[in-house]
């Protein structure tokens, strides 16, 4: 996976994987593997809102999802022996991405970059209200984007806004079909990639478009998918919610049309051939009620032909982090390494939030399902001067240390070049993946042909020359990134 290597001097060896903190591999393509080994496709997560899977009994503003009467579907999918838990895993550990990270529109951009970047509020993106992080280049559709990976974002009630980052409501809508209601309700703080410069306006859609590209085959093959705030459990429709024969008002309301929105979309996406095709439909919610600790637990739900199934519980400690590392996992991707605010530690109290040290949701699948990170290490040999041009040369060995091949293309960039350096033979500088600038060379993988052994065997290793111009006395430092997503457009 990507993070950033801590080389300084040479013949310095550094792995990459989650074991390496602050290292950053990423792979294009799926890599070959054994065929009893099953893969991930296609990802449909659906975002929900404003309510705890488990909280202490003292509490019941907000009611828990756990055992809600108006919440028959949802607690359908994770009773064993169910018709619809077939396929279920769910997350009975899920934590607030971090203490303090509230209101709503944190935790979503939380769930786009690995961070809130300090920033709590739920006003629409402005740049007065300090909440468009376009300075911010990295984060999960930016790094989908670099690697040529379609992704898809439906918003329910985007179509009755003038952009998709400018919220919209009102009681003078078409009629709902979830719902029934005229009511419509588009909260762009509930639209994670609204919050950058380059998706801001981006692969939006409306929810009905979606149905469309699921009949089509034209989903992406990351696609997020947030309803309105009356559909997602946020807000109570004005005089309440009838369900299945039960009238509900206030907050029960509000859960209540929640389950019966997903009641119905989560069986068309199962009924799919991308969701037969080793999909996963992940039902997200966005923060705790009442707590940042250990005793108030997030719902996170995983449906898919790959999932444990049979509402399988898995008690290993997640959060937001964790979705964000494994999809970067399935679609070998390098992980975000936005920085964290140091009083934002999460639940646990211990720091654990970190995209590339925190927990991914690998339990919740078979084994197998979500592939574990490539491992490479970097080693370099002695500069040495040509007496007549004055120019340093190094040898550097990129080693596949792993298990699985790396496919191609492989890149190695410089990081932190010391200033008196100044490489002759990039291939350009990193201006997708942070830190930006850096120079990068490509490392021959394959023997170019395109075909299936374009790759870096598992024991192979690979040598590139760098040229540096004269530095005189000094010496040249820099640290070593592996790459597999082009660095640059």
């Amino acid at each position: 996976m990507k993070m950033k290597l801590p080389v300084h001097q040479t013949n310095k060896t550094v792995l990459l994987g989650a074991a390496a903190a602050g290292i950053l591999l990423a792979a294009q393509t799926a890599t070959a593997l054994p065929f009893t080994v099953q893969r991930i496709g296609d990802v449909f997560l659906i975002a929900m809102e404003n309510h705890n899977f488990t909280q202490p009994t003292n509490m019941t503003s907000p009611q828990q999802i756990l055992g809600n009467p108006a919440a028959p579907y949802l607690n359908s999918l994770i009773t064993p022996g169910n018709s619809n838990a077939v396929q279920v895993s769910y997350a009975v550990a899920y934590y607030n991405a971090a203490i303090h990270d509230h209101p709503s529109e944190p935790n979503y951009v939380w769930a786009e970059a690995g961070t809130d970047f300090g920033v709590h509020t739920d006003a629409d993106p402005r740049v007065a209200n300090g909440n468009t992080f376009y300075d911010q280049s990295i984060h999960f559709a930016s790094i989908l984007n670099a690697a040529g990976i379609p992704w898809k974002d439906y918003q329910e009630d985007v179509d009755l806004t003038s952009s998709p980052t400018n919220s919209a409501s009102g009681t003078n809508g078409p009629v709902n079909p979830y719902n029934g209601t005229t009511q419509f309700n588009y909260a762009v703080k509930h639209n994670p990639m609204a919050f950058f410069a380059d998706t801001a306006t981006a692969n939006v859609y409306p929810l009905a478009q979606f149905f469309l590209d699921l009949n089509n085959g034209t989903v992406g093959r990351y696609n997020w998918i947030t309803p309105d705030q009356y559909n997602d459990a946020h807000s109570s429709l004005n005089g309440g919610f009838t369900y299945q024969g039960v009238h509900y008002t206030g907050d029960q309301s509000s859960i209540a049309a929640g389950d019966n929105f997903l009641s119905q979309v989560v069986p068309q996406i199962m009924a799919s051939p991308e969701y037969q095709n080793n999909g996963v439909i992940i039902i997200w919610w966005d923060e705790s009620e009442g707590g940042d600790d250990t005793n108030h637990t997030v719902p996170e739900i995983i449906i898919s032909p790959l999932a444990k199934g049979n509402a399988y519980a898995s008690s290993v400690p997640v959060n937001h982090s964790s979705d964000i590392k494994t999809w970067s996992e399935v679609f070998h991707l390098p992980f975000v390494n936005n920085p964290i605010p140091t009083n934002e530690t999460d639940a646990t109290g211990i720091g654990y939030n970190n995209v590339a040290v925190v927990n991914d949701l690998s339990d919740l699948f078979v084994p197998g399902a979500i592939p574990t990170p490539e491992k490479v290490s970097v080693n370099r040999g002695r500069l040495f001067v040509d007496p007549n041009t004055h120019h340093a040369f190094q040898y550097v060995f990129i080693t596949n240390t792993g298990l699985t091949p790396v496919p191609a293309p492989v890149w190695l960039a410089l990081d932190d070049l010391s200033a008196n350096a100044t490489l002759l033979n990039p291939a350009g500088t990193t201006s997708v993946l942070a830190p930006l600038g850096s120079p990068y060379v490509g490392v021959p993988v394959g023997d170019g042909d395109g075909d299936k052994d374009e790759v870096l065997f598992p024991c192979e290793t690979k040598v590139v020359l760098l040229e540096f111009l004269d530095p005189g006395d000094a010496a040249i430092n820099y640290d070593t990134r592996v790459l597999s997503v082009t660095p640059a457009p």
